[in-house]
């Protein structure tokens, strides 16, 4: 068979907590001084690294990917899992150059379709139709290839009468039904799924699951999700990365065991919470029990030395068996915040919930956009017992809703 993607010892290194380097103009002589010493800096930074999970560099640098190689041959599904801050979202990135490797070659063949989060790729003053021209003409099609898949599209999405709507007035899970509409029917030869689809409903999930059948022959995907279910159902390999590294490749049953396994384990940190450099954080109230179809409310304090124009939520409760019973995250729910810089409180509500009777472990993170890393990472901080049915709900994803606030009691040293 065709091989649709080659990666060879990929690897991503980011700066922890870097801020965005505004534009300035600078002098020739600078520039040329940059150019000719890139090679010595370069070459000083491989030296720097350890083969112990390269947190090298100095604390300043963390190894989001660290050598990771693999082949994907059409008609193949690889499913990428792993724990938050894994990786999976990187390689996506790389696969989809969105984002240059610091390490490593990547070869993907053929027309590329991608959705890695709610909404990209459209422009949101424009509306649903006018978007899915200007997807097709990135891809190389003809406004008369266009126009003859443009019924299946909008039938597929099922929006109604929002195509003809600007894209910022949808909500997420319309956002996503297009978005995939988009994505499949221009039947690109590589497709990226990150997570998207935990976005849509039952009945959407369905068809887009029969979608996917349909063009599994000549199409190669990577799907990134949560949902073990999902995985197991789709993929026919799988990639299981642990703080960057390649733990398993190959066999979906064996892949999601060992994914099982490290989900059980405590995070590798020395404490359960974990701050970017410049920040202070601390739970301030959650909710000790909560009931069914009700919501769990909780608050977190955190003090930047810095402003955070977009920042992501994500909410994870951990079963008594160590599997994730919910991973909600504002980001694939087209939600954010804009954090100050100083003391805030963000207020946060997760639900409603439907989850067995129980105790689960309460798992928070903050993220800055601009640059994918944690602001704050707290893991299993809290506990909270739930009063629901003996059985287990069907598989969902409840919303977040959050904000900010600084009240003067807060703010005051």
């Amino acid at each position: 068979m065709t091989t649709a993607i080659s990666v060879k010892g990929l690897s991503k290194r980011y700066r922890i907590g870097a801020a965005q380097t505004k534009f300035r103009y600078g002098m020739l002589r600078d520039v040329l001084v940059d150019s000719l010493t890139a090679p010595i800096r370069y070459a000083r930074s491989l030296m720097g690294r350890s083969d112990n999970f390269k947190l090298t560099i100095g604390k300043n640098y963390i190894w989001a990917l660290d050598d990771v190689s693999f082949d994907l041959e059409e008609g193949r599904v690889l499913g990428i899992v792993g724990r938050n801050g894994a990786g999976k979202s990187t390689l996506l990135k790389i696969l989809s150059r969105v984002t240059e490797p610091t390490e490593g070659t990547v070869s993907v063949r053929g027309r590329v379709g991608s959705l890695l989060e709610v909404g990209t790729g459209f422009h949101p003053e424009l509306t649903g139709r006018e978007n899915i021209y200007i997807n097709g003409s990135v891809l190389g099609l003809t406004t008369k290839d266009i126009d003859a898949k443009l019924d299946a599209i909008i039938d597929f999405a099922d929006i109604g009468d929002f195509i003809d709507a600007p894209v910022q007035s949808y909500s997420s899970g319309m956002h996503v039904r297009l978005g995939f509409a988009v994505a499949t029917a221009l039947r690109p030869d590589v497709l990226f799924l990150d997570e998207v689809l935990a976005v849509g409903d039952a009945a959407f999930r369905a068809k887009c699951y029969e979608r996917l059948a349909r063009l599994r022959d000549g199409a190669a995907f990577v799907l990134v999700s949560h949902d073990s279910d999902q995985i197991a159902r789709v993929c026919s390999q799988v990639l299981v990365l642990d703080h960057g590294c390649e733990r398993h490749l190959g066999d979906v049953g064996e892949g999601l065991r060992i994914y099982q396994d490290l989900s059980r384990q405590p995070a590798h940190w020395s404490s359960h919470e974990q701050m970017a450099e410049g920040a202070r954080a601390s739970i301030e109230r959650c909710d000790e029990t909560v009931a069914l179809d009700g919501s769990i409310t909780f608050s977190l304090l955190i003090e930047l030395t810095e402003p955070v124009p977009v920042a992501d939520v994500r909410v994870v409760l951990w079963g008594d068996d160590g599997s994730p019973a919910f991973d909600s995250y504002t980001r694939t729910q087209g939600g954010s915040l804009r954090l100050e810089e100083g003391r805030s409180l963000i207020a946060l509500a997760v639900g409603p919930l439907r989850l067995r009777s129980g105790r689960y472990a309460l798992s928070i993170a903050l993220l800055n956009r601009a640059n994918n890393l944690h602001l704050y990472w707290g893991e299993r901080v809290r506990t909270v017992e739930a009063h629901g049915p003996v059985t287990a709900a069907v598989p969902y994803t409840p919303a977040i809703t959050c904000r900010s606030l600084t009240p003067a009691s807060i703010l005051r040293p």
